[in-house]
């Protein structure tokens, strides 16, 4: 375990790229020392989302911060916005859209953590430094439409 970090900024960690949009993982075992869960912010641009995906170890919070979307969870949908908080059991599978005009802005949380590690490691992922901002490609895979 790592010394116990108190306080995160989001350029003390690195940035998590996908052609849908962004994560800053703010609370790992790796970043705060703390182990029993994992907490970042997930950027879902206009009009993108991911695939339908289940965690099969871990339940997920997703708390939205600003924005609107469409999600996903079992066999139910649901419109969600700012304010609202959605809760997904280890091994349901689950998918998230932003159907807004801004960015889907959105506090996710892994109990335990480890799903943050698995997405790390996706082969579309593109690791950016703490500090740095996504390359021009990922920035404008970000722009184009589903």
């Amino acid at each position: 375990m790592t010394d116990p970090q108190y306080f995160v900024e989001p350029d003390d960690v690195e940035s998590l790229a996908f052609d849908w949009g962004v994560l800053k993982w703010l609370h790992t075992p790796d970043v705060t020392g703390g182990d029993r869960f994992s907490a970042g912010v997930v950027k879902l641009e206009p009009g993108k989302g991911h695939e339908r995906h289940t965690h099969p170890e871990s339940d997920e919070i997703l708390y939205v911060l600003r924005g609107e979307g469409r999600q996903e969870i079992s066999d139910e949908t649901r419109e969600i916005a700012a304010g609202e908080l959605v809760f997904v059991p280890e091994g349901v599978e689950h998918g998230t859209v932003n159907t807004g005009w801004e960015p889907l802005l959105l506090l996710a949380v892994y109990a335990p953590p480890g799903p943050e590690a698995e997405l790390r490691e996706l082969p579309e992922c593109e690791v950016v430094p703490a500090g740095e901002l996504p390359s021009v490609e990922t920035a404008a895979s970000n722009d184009s439409d589903p």
